[in-house]
């Protein structure tokens, strides 16, 4: 009787042919395997994986019950339940990001001046005159809201009485910037002409200074008067444009903008109000860049940039706060009381800070300050002693279950990247934040907060990989009409698009994938065969069938995940993967760069990618990206619908297998959609890249079933978007194990 060979030990064969690149304890090997071995594949489908695959330059070696040996072992060790329990990520505790710091700053100082209502866009008030002195001049001839910023010889004609040669405009409002960042300010003119943009307020001894001064106009031909400024996302600010025509032949002005990574056009109406908003504190510091390395935002490193940047950030608000002084503290400078109220300020200004009432020993050090030395010296010190104190830098945890304050803390964080309001602040303070229906109650009074709209539109930027739009230019002769405009009203309609599915209606996530319009005003509708749009803007759409599906077909997606002349299935296909089916990509063995001129020019497009991508050590991976892809070949380099490709017709089908190991037979665009919006993976990676965004900590930090509960509860809403969100900044904001 012959003897039975043992079955193969499971750890054994990890460690021979595995740990080398994945780590004795699963842990990543840098170079080769960096991220740790942890993933959603059952043991059947690591088994056919590792049978077809592993060791990457080697696959013969691993092969049938040794394959599947390392899988069950594999998956009990790293994949499964219990594994991921016992490994699961601790709360870390963190500074704020540079956009929890630019958000929280303003929403310090302007706590004390009152916050406007909800920003409506529709134009600033402008004021005409028949004369030099503008506001001074008290009879004008026309009081209007102009849509936009543009006077030009058809527009002036209509203003009743105005003398061509001789007159003069003021605009007042605000402006709303989307974005944080640097904005291009400019006004083109060939007359005079003054922007004030949040200016600090006149005060006697102390005139507005303009972002722009070309009161002064030299000769009869326009010219740029421009200038750069930093302003917080989410946010208006004030401002004011005088114009003055004197003595010359013609009159023309048009106010333009250049937001973060857009193109110069024409301020849109829907940023500019006529409401009135109040000067902003805005950090200018340049700030390192924050931690990506999990895929979202994290104020974990420190280090002397950093440092130095808290610092001078300080110093710069510091001299903010003096400036503004009086009106932050609600007083007059040669009031009597005007020390105890600065005292008052600084004491009020630090407790907001530190999101939490001050103590005696806070009280004490406020009052030190003031001691013995001039009020608006010790208002500077304490700012900067605020800002650049581990109390404001460093929120803490939340642990304590009776401890209301910093619940709102990271309610407020979660949200809005800022500072607790006053209704969160009162709640706190009456200890109306100690349950989880009290605290979801607040959160959902804060969904409808611009804040949060701002903070939403930042993941979906991330998720959707939105770049500057010179990463998107394509080749002029081979796109002739492909313009650095047309790729600004590709980002507008895909904001518009998320916008419309995330806050009207329903808010399905699903719609995201399978919607059959977008958003095109008549350049777009144009140039991508779309049906006719009336006038000068956005309309929504419907293409013809089967040639859109959401945001996986949507124009400037498409654009910015293809080459200069040409697409690129792989770039698409790794997007889906990971961004979209929430699957893990290691990264390529060694980069290898598409090069078009040393393949034969009449293959297609996916003929070329199966041949770069044949190789074992490639199809590993290639196998995953490629059909996914090839799905979206339909679509050219900008994002136009296709039926060839080198004279031969696309070929968009392919075979997708997933994570369980099951295959998905898909044809083109709307499979793909279908899949995606059917996906257990899926809609668990967006669960799981949003809570990242908000929470600016893993899922399994706040309990090891927390993804799983909070996708649970997603799909029996109906995949409800803002509902998630609230769901889950209360999760962020309830108490948690202290971190060790």
């Amino acid at each position: 009787m012959g003897s039975v060979s043992a079955a193969p030990d499971g750890a054994a064969v990890y460690q021979a042919q595995c740990a080398s690149c994945h780590g004795p304890r699963g842990e990543g090997v840098a170079g080769k395997s960096d991220e740790p071995l942890r993933g959603k594949r059952s043991v059947e489908s690591l088994t056919r994986y590792i049978d077809r695959n592993m060791p990457e330059d080697e696959p013969e070696k691993c092969v049938g019950e040794d394959a599947a040996a390392v899988a069950a072992w594999i998956y009990g060790a790293f994949y499964g339940p219990d594994a991921q329990t016992k490994d699961a990520p601790r709360i870390q505790l963190s500074h704020l990001t540079r956009e929890q710091y630019r958000q929280s700053v303003a929403d310090l100082f302007g706590s004390f001046g009152g916050r406007p209502g909800p920003f409506a866009g529709g134009g600033l008030e402008g004021k005409y005159f028949n004369a030099e002195k503008m506001e001074q001049h008290k009879e004008h001839l026309l009081d209007r809201v102009d849509p936009s910023v543009v006077l030009d010889a058809g527009i002036l004609a209509a203003v009743p009485k105005l003398k061509p040669d001789s007159f003069s405009v003021t605009w007042s409002g605000s402006l709303f910037a989307p974005e944080s960042g640097d904005y291009g300010i400019r006004a083109v003119t060939q007359n005079g002409v003054r922007v004030f943009l949040n200016a600090l307020p006149w005060r006697e001894g102390r005139e507005e200074v303009p972002v722009i001064d070309g009161w002064v106009s030299r000769g009869d031909e326009p010219r740029a008067e421009e200038t750069r400024i930093t302003l917080t996302g989410g946010r208006a600010y004030p401002l004011r444009i005088q114009f003055l025509a004197y003595g010359q032949k013609s009159a023309s002005l048009k106010f333009e903008w250049k937001p973060p990574g857009g193109v110069w056009e024409t301020v849109p109406t829907a940023n500019l109000s006529k409401q009135w908003a109040p000067t902003a504190a805005v950090v200018s510091t340049a700030f390192p860049p924050d931690d990506s390395s999990h895929g979202y935002e994290r104020g974990i490193a420190v280090n002397r940039e950093w440092l130095d940047a808290v610092v001078a950030a300080a110093a710069d608000l510091a001299e903010f706060a003096s400036q503004q002084a009086d009106a932050l503290a609600g007083t007059k400078p040669n009031a009597p009381d005007r020390v105890e109220k600065l005292r008052n300020f600084c004491t009020a200004f630090a407790e907001r800070a530190y999101r939490r009432p001050a103590d005696d020993v806070l009280r004490a050090a406020v009052a030190k300050e003031f001691d013995g030395q001039a009020p608006d010296v010790a208002v500077r010190k304490t700012v900067i002693r605020v800002l650049c104190s581990p109390r404001f830098l460093y929120p803490a945890p939340p642990s304590d279950p009776a401890d209301g304050f910093t619940a709102a803390t990271h309610l407020a964080l979660a949200l809005w990247d800022s500072l607790p309001d006053e209704p969160l602040r009162k709640a706190a303070a009456e200890g109306q934040l100690k349950t989880r229906e009290q605290i979801e109650a607040q959160a959902r009074r804060m969904l409808d907060d611009p804040r949060t709209r701002h903070k939403l539109n930042g993941f979906f930027h991330r998720w959707l990989a939105i770049g500057s739009s010179e990463r998107i230019a394509k080749d002029a002769k081979t796109y002739p009409d492909f313009s650095e405009r047309l790729i600004a009203d590709l980002l507008q309609s895909l904001e518009l698009f998320v916008s419309d599915v995330v806050w009207t209606g329903n808010s399905d996530y699903r719609n995201l994938l399978l919607a059959d319009y977008l958003y095109a005003n008549p350049r777009m509708a144009a140039y991508y065969g779309l049906p006719p749009v009336e006038g000068e803007g956005f309309a929504k759409v419907t293409p013809p069938p089967g040639q859109r599906s959401g945001v996986l077909t949507h124009p400037y997606l498409l654009a910015s995940l293809s080459y200069f002349k040409s697409t690129s299935p792989i770039h698409r296909g790794v997007f889906v993967t990971r961004s979209v089916l929430g699957r893990y990509l290691k990264p390529p063995p060694m980069a290898i760069e598409f090069m078009d001129d040393r393949f034969d020019p009449t293959l297609t497009m996916r003929e070329k990618v199966t041949q770069l991508t044949n190789k074992p050590a490639c199809m590993s991976c290639h196998e995953v990206i490629n059909p996914l892809g090839f799905s979206l070949e339909h679509f050219d380099a900008t994002g136009r619908w296709r039926d060839t490709d080198s004279g031969k017709p696309v070929d968009a089908k392919g075979t997708y297998t997933t994570t369980g190991g099951e295959t998905v037979n898909l044809t083109g665009p709307r499979d793909l959609a279908a899949h995606a919006a059917a996906s257990r993976d899926a809609s668990e990676g967006f669960v799981m890249q949003l809570f990242q965004h908000t929470a600016k900590q893993a899922p399994q930090a706040f309990g090891p079933d927390t993804l799983a509960k909070t996708h649970d509860a997603f799909t029996a809403d109906s995949y409800h978007i803002r509902n998630l969100l609230a769901r889950i900044a209360t999760t962020a904001a309830m108490p948690t194990p202290a971190t060790p």
